[in-house]
């Protein structure tokens, strides 16, 4: 599923053959191998295989992988690739850049190309990066259709995410080291695809600490990762005034995690705001921005 922007701005066919490519690279979907499972000390959602009743059975699990970690190996189990899964996003490669799948980056340049016909003003962020996918993907559009006056910022802690203030928070995924992606590593993504430069910019630390001051004037494409309320909340109420009418919000995990729905539902109940969510059909919502 391509999308393409039929006017003056249209990219050529080796630009589209580019973003092809790197949406491939950067899901990890030309390696079967990216389909294996990396195994941790303590599961993440309703693993397979963890008994809380086999406590020796767990302690020897953690006491493996941590040994390995402290010789900097891991234990993987080889799964099999499911092409399927991996366009809709439906698992967390071993190795790639991000976990939203074709689809997910399909609606990243949708609503990219959408903004760019319209002359939509503003920059482009995401709140949640991990190791920078999205973005990396939100940067190559800019460079494919020659775009040089607009950024691209990631919002991240770059420690992982945080523990849920309580019980209504959402799951508690802090643990999980396959999440935690520091900002050097980041940065070095996007220098593999030639795409660190000064157009993108980095806000480091926890949304409640970065978001209320961020030096951002106009939002174009608000894409929100955060899984949790809170860092679902604290991105909503501190950036979505900011984006521009006609401009998009993404919300990656509204169809999957409860919590994360609640906080968009509430938010836009709350503000009275005029918003048709879409993309059920592709587990990613999104909606387009009215004007007060």
């Amino acid at each position: 599923m391509n999308y393409q922007i039929e006017n003056e701005k249209a990219i050529g066919p080796d630009q589209q053959l580019y973003l092809d490519l790197l949406r491939k690279c950067l899901t990890a979907s030309i390696y079967e191998e990216s389909a294996w499972k990396v195994i941790e000390g303590k599961p993440s959602i309703a693993p397979v295989g963890w008994n809380p009743a086999a406590p020796f059975k767990n302690w020897f699990r953690r006491f493996m992988v941590n040994q390995l970690q402290k010789r900097s190996l891991m234990l993987v189990r080889r799964d099999r690739y499911d092409a399927a899964v991996r366009e809709d996003g439906g698992d967390w490669p071993c190795f790639g850049f991000t976990m939203i799948g074709h689809r997910g980056l399909n609606i990243i340049q949708k609503c990219v190309e959408e903004v760019l016909t319209n002359d939509v003003p503003g920059d482009f962020i995401e709140t949640g990066a991990w190791r920078g996918g999205a973005t990396i993907y939100m940067r190559a559009l800019l460079r494919a259709y020659g775009i040089t006056d607009r950024l691209v910022w990631v919002a991240d802690s770059f420690e992982g995410l945080p523990a849920p203030e309580d019980a209504q928070d959402g799951w508690d995924m802090s643990h999980v080291q396959h999440l935690k992606m520091g900002l050097d590593r980041v940065k070095s993504n996007f220098a593999r695809f030639g795409l660190l430069d000064d157009q993108v910019r980095f806000l480091q630390g926890w949304f409640k600490d970065t978001l209320p001051g961020a030096p951002i004037e106009k939002i174009a494409l608000l894409r929100l990762d955060g899984d949790l309320y809170s860092s679902t909340m604290d991105s909503l109420s501190n950036l979505y005034a900011k984006v521009s009418p006609g401009g998009y919000v993404i919300v990656d995990d509204y169809f999957s995690w409860p919590a994360c729905k609640r906080a968009v539902d509430e938010f836009i109940r709350d503000r009275k705001l005029r918003a048709e969510i879409l993309g059920q059909e592709i587990g990613k919502a999104y909606w387009k921005v009215e004007a007060a």
